[in-house]
């Protein structure tokens, strides 16, 4: 019961900063879908196309992404999203409210772990 507990925890912390992450990998460079689900599944915050695109969606329709078609190597075209200029500001806003919550987090983890080491 708590593994499941923990592992819905776990699910529930990465959609609250998946959108956050994509912006992010698009301030790098202009990526497809795969490429996208690629980097995140490799900082181990595991997605699915069915997870991404209505996220992608979510984001185009926001104003936050844009995208263009280009032919691929192998296959059928590619849609590489962007970021606008509206989703660079938003990174902006959201870089700063992310370092906001980790330092937040980090105190109140110190004052944890000072009170947990007085108690032994």
């Amino acid at each position: 019961m708590e593994t499941i507990t923990l592992d819905n925890n776990k699910a529930q912390m990465r959609k609250g900063i998946l959108e956050y992450c994509i912006l992010l990998i698009l301030s790098r460079h202009d990526a497809y879908a795969s490429e996208i689900i690629a980097e995140l599944k490799n900082a181990q915050m595991i997605v699915v196309e069915g997870t991404l695109y209505p996220l992608l969606m979510r984001q185009k329709n926001q104003g936050w992404l844009g995208y263009r078609w280009e032919e691929s190597p192998q296959g059928p075209p590619r849609k590489y999203y962007s970021l606008t200029e509206k989703g660079k500001a938003l990174l902006q806003e959201l870089d700063g409210s992310w370092r906001d919550i980790v330092a937040s987090i980090e105190r109140i983890r110190e004052e944890s772990a000072a009170v947990l080491s007085e108690q032994q």
